[in-house]
């Protein structure tokens, strides 16, 4: 009686120390999370010079690109490209938006 007795203790202990599979994957998710809020921020300070002119532009390329890779199975791998394009990307639309402007301003001082 006594062995089984020790065997429960014994078990209990090791429960008790070693982590629940479900608060390992809690702390893995916590973790991930935080490499891509880190990511994000890296990100956007690359871009700090041009962000300024268009920071609400970038910060909702960046959370597009966020949505899109919880979307896959490796969010913290793809995250960093999909940022880096989709902030290309908004940039490029801001410049071809501007210069439309431009060209529309000049087309209808000239008529």
């Amino acid at each position: 009686m006594n062995t089984t007795y020790i065997n429960e203790s014994h078990t209990n202990e090791n429960l008790t120390v070693e982590p629940t599979l479900a608060s390992r994957c809690v702390q893995s998710y916590k973790k991930l999370v935080a490499e891509i809020e880190q990511a994000k921020n890296r990100i956007l300070e690359e871009f700090h010079a041009t962000k300024e002119a268009h920071e609400n532009l970038f910060k909702q390329a960046v959370n597009e690109a966020e949505a899109l890779a919880w979307q896959t199975a490796y969010p913290h791998l793809l995250f960093p490209a999909l940022a880096v394009e989709k902030i290309q990307a908004a940039a490029a639309w801001q410049t071809r938006q501007q210069s439309l402007h431009r060209n529309h301003a000049v087309f209808t001082g000239a008529a």
